[in-house]
């Protein structure tokens, strides 16, 4: 086991079962969902296996997602959330691979918190700016859980699926081998142009935008 790993507390899979998901769109497909014992900030992530067709034991591609209400289930087009969620089931149901639902809103600030910034927004705050003056921080997820989650599965490699900058940072310093990185789509519409450019210019992200 990876140093760094083994300094966290163990993670122990509780429960798995297979789940048949369907999507508004019409996409079909299952996945194995397991839940967790002793994660380290004690919330109820899940992770959702697909076998695919192409899957790499050795490095399989992940992707890290955290929760959005309002972009997974409403549908709202605030974010790219739900989109990005729709994209990573189905490339994950093809090649295989896991995805680490994770109980993160509002990047970790919750969902009240997360409407709170909403309105800010609203007043002329970037999506960043609006945390802050909330007093977070401009992105308060860890993902500490997410690496006991991948080692207690006997994954210690991977290839993630996103664009940003930080998971990759998060998981390395984790002890989480990140073989490669391989980046989403492009989710851009008018209402969240402004939304994906501060998570371009300021956190790094990996998304080209043309002029938007």
């Amino acid at each position: 086991m990876n140093a760094a790993i083994s300094l966290l507390p163990r993670a122990e899979v509780r429960t798995e079962v297979r789940i048949p998901l369907r999507f508004a769109d019409g996409f079909e497909t299952t996945a194995r969902v397991s839940t967790f014992r002793h994660l380290a900030d004690g919330a109820e992530h899940l992770l959702l296996s697909f076998d695919g067709t192409s899957q790499s034991d050795d490095a399989p591609l992940v992707r890290l997602h955290s929760e959005c209400l309002t972009g997974d289930v409403f549908g709202s087009e605030r974010c790219d959330c739900g989109p990005q969620l729709r994209e990573a089931v189905e490339r994950l149901s093809i090649e295989g691979g896991a995805l680490l639902y994770l109980r993160q809103e509002g990047r970790g600030i919750g969902l009240y918190a997360k409407l709170d910034a909403y309105a800010l927004q609203d007043a002329g705050l970037d999506t960043y700016e609006a945390n802050t003056a909330l007093g977070h921080g401009e992105d308060e997820r860890d993902y500490t859980a997410a690496a006991q989650m991948l080692d207690a599965v006997g994954v210690r490699g991977i290839r993630l699926l996103t664009n940003n900058p930080d998971k990759v940072a998060q998981l390395t310093a984790l002890g989480i081998t990140v073989h490669g990185v391989v980046p989403t789509g492009v989710h851009l519409t008018a209402a969240n142009a402004r939304y994906l450019r501060a998570k371009r210019d300021r956190t790094g992200h990996h998304l080209d935008l043309g002029v938007a």
